[in-house]
């Protein structure tokens, strides 16, 4: 990869891992229900997962899809439903007592990095990202390069969604409120399917 690519490569990765979508959803609902240190195996399942995906896809997965473009499509149904049930158990969650909020458990790291696989934008993301910043004819190291970026660069835009929901339990401190939030975080998680369903 050329260095004067690498400034560009680093604006799209912030800017794409900043901006709402099922994983910056659920993560920021984590962060509420969780806290910030327990939703970090969900943050690192989070940017693991996709920088894996990116590699993983730059070093010739795209092959297999080309071949077979009813792979992709069944995987983004797949994903579909999958997010449609994770929004219902978001909906769904009653307000947690001390005892419960100690007892439950948030997505864990392979979860969250197996969800990569059947997340529509994290797709959009890391197809945009190969076919456009890795030259013709590119080699193992410029798709590490490339996962890299987005891995660090999503610790941080990421991670960010996790704290702005820990700040959000010093605000909701009431079960209704912190119910409207979970109902309002599902419907969000719902809106991120529809650029790719429509």
């Amino acid at each position: 990869m050329s260095p004067e690519l690498l400034l560009p490569l680093c604006a799209f990765a912030a800017v794409s891992s900043i901006t709402p979508g099922p994983n910056n959803t659920m993560i920021l609902a984590s962060g509420l229900n969780y806290g910030f240190v327990r939703s970090l195996p969900h943050l690192f399942g989070i940017c693991c997962g996709f920088a894996f995906m990116i590699f993983a896809t730059g070093l010739g997965l795209h092959v297999v899809f080309d071949q077979f473009p009813m792979l992709q499509t069944i995987l983004k149904y797949v994903g579909a439903l999958y997010m449609l049930w994770l929004a219902w158990k978001l909906a769904h969650a009653a307000p947690m007592s001390g005892e419960q909020a100690a007892a439950a458990k948030p997505m864990g790291f392979f979860g969250a990095a197996a969800f990569q696989w059947v997340n529509p934008k994290a797709w959009v993301m890391g197809l945009s990202a190969l076919t456009t910043y890795l030259p013709q004819g590119f080699g193992v190291m410029d798709a590490a390069l490339l996962a890299g970026v987005f891995w660090v660069i999503g610790i941080f835009c990421v991670g960010a969604w996790a704290m702005f929901g820990v700040a959000m339990r010093r605000v909701l401190q009431d079960p209704r409120s912190v119910r409207i939030f979970n109902l309002v975080m599902a419907l969000a998680l719902v809106a991120t399917l529809y650029p790719m369903l429509a």
